[in-house]
């Protein structure tokens, strides 16, 4: 019997750890990734500014897992026949399997967006976004379109980056607040503090095109530019046609698979909309393992005649974070805290992932780093 992992971001590493811990020797276990490591994607934002966190963030898949590793790009998933197509041609079958291919940026169709902005998605992105914001000088103007949290992490390390510079770091989002998904009392500590960095924000207004000079408002109005970082939303994955599916609070997609993560629009047991985030996709992953079990104890014979229960997802997080350059916001519970409280929270967090997936000593690294324990200096050229 097989069960096949498709993707090893935090949803599909996460799984793949569980199932290794739970899953009967007689099931092979085989996680499929485009790449030989995992990415922290949550302190890729990081790397524009000290781009020596690279290591710290990048974990060897097959120092964490102990299963067949195939590294493959999925370019189509048939859910209700339990098969993969790998790099366009092989085919993959698999008994019970999991989607866990995360999100891509999207673009919207969006006039020259593509073409002059640079999204942040791999290590390759944020050099990109680095080298650029270092060609600028006073006067110059760099755009950030969207404000979500990646976007917001973004514009903080670029204004950190401008020493004493008068290059103008402005952040566009078209909702009517900063970080729009979350609760307000986080979303007015957060532009608070990128106020406080130096960034401008504008909300209410969104990107209509681009060329390589411009960016077109929604108005109508044109906003000269000397660099475009874009961090507007996302999309799901090729394999899946760019759709994000909607799955239930037990995130079936077809009778033997599951979709976990940020690759599908999961709705919880209360009927509500999960954000996506890693510590959903986390927490989501968690489920997938218990009813993935399920499944593979169904197919031995377990559960007799009877229809297994599945395990369903409520969504429930401790709190938000995120970093506005040298400071931080964190919500835990009704409270919301900044500066170092908040900053040694999410180097905790952040060391804290690391751990559960097996990799200490970048845990350990990412601390020090974080906390300038070897006494280095933030890397600005």
């Amino acid at each position: 019997m097989r069960v096949a992992v498709l993707g090893a971001g935090y949803a599909g590493l996460t799984l793949a750890r569980k199932l290794e811990q739970t899953l009967p020797d007689s099931v092979s276990l085989v996680v499929v990734d485009e790449q030989t490591e995992h990415l922290v994607q949550h302190e890729l934002h990081r790397v524009v500014r000290r781009p020596s966190l690279a290591d710290e963030i990048t974990v060897d898949l097959d120092e964490v897992l102990d299963c067949e590793i195939r590294q493959a790009r999925v370019t189509d998933v048939a859910p209700d026949e339990g098969t993969a197509t790998l790099d366009g041609s092989e085919t993959l079958s698999y008994d019970v399997g999991a989607v866990c291919l995360g999100a891509q940026t999207a673009f919207y169709d969006l006039p020259g967006v593509r073409e002059h902005a640079t999204p942040l998605k791999r290590f390759d992105d944020a050099h990109e976004i680095r080298e650029r914001f270092l060609e600028l000088g006073d006067g110059d103007r760099v755009i950030v379109g969207g404000a979500g949290l990646s976007g917001v992490q973004v514009a903080g390390e670029l204004a950190e980056m401008r020493e004493d510079s008068d290059i103008e770091v402005l952040l566009l989002e078209q909702e009517d607040a900063v970080a729009p998904s979350f609760p307000a009392s986080f979303q007015s500590a957060v532009h608070d503090a990128l106020v406080d960095a130096g960034v401008t924000v504008r909300t209410g207004t969104g990107v209509a095109e681009a060329d390589a000079d411009a960016i077109t408002l929604g108005d109508g109005t044109d906003l000269s530019m000397d660099q475009f970082v874009w961090t507007g939303g996302i999309e799901g994955s090729p394999a899946l046609d760019a759709e994000r599916p909607v799955v239930r609070a037990d995130l079936r997609l077809g009778e033997s698979t599951f979709a976990v993560g940020d690759a599908a629009r999961v709705v919880d047991s209360d009927g509500e909309a999960v954000p996506a985030s890693a510590a959903a996709a986390i927490r989501e992953a968690r489920v997938a393992a218990d009813n993935i079990g399920t499944l593979v104890e169904q197919s031995q014979g377990s559960h007799g005649e009877f229809q297994p229960r599945l395990t369903q997802y409520q969504f429930n997080v401790p709190g938000w974070l995120v970093s506005v350059g040298d400071d931080a916001v964190a919500k835990v519970g009704p409270s919301v805290l900044t500066g170092r409280a908040a900053l040694a929270l999410k180097t905790t967090v952040g060391a804290g992932y690391l751990g559960t997936v097996g990799a200490v000593q970048n845990a350990v690294d990412l601390v020090s780093e974080e906390l300038d324990l070897n006494g280095g200096e933030a890397e600005h050229e």
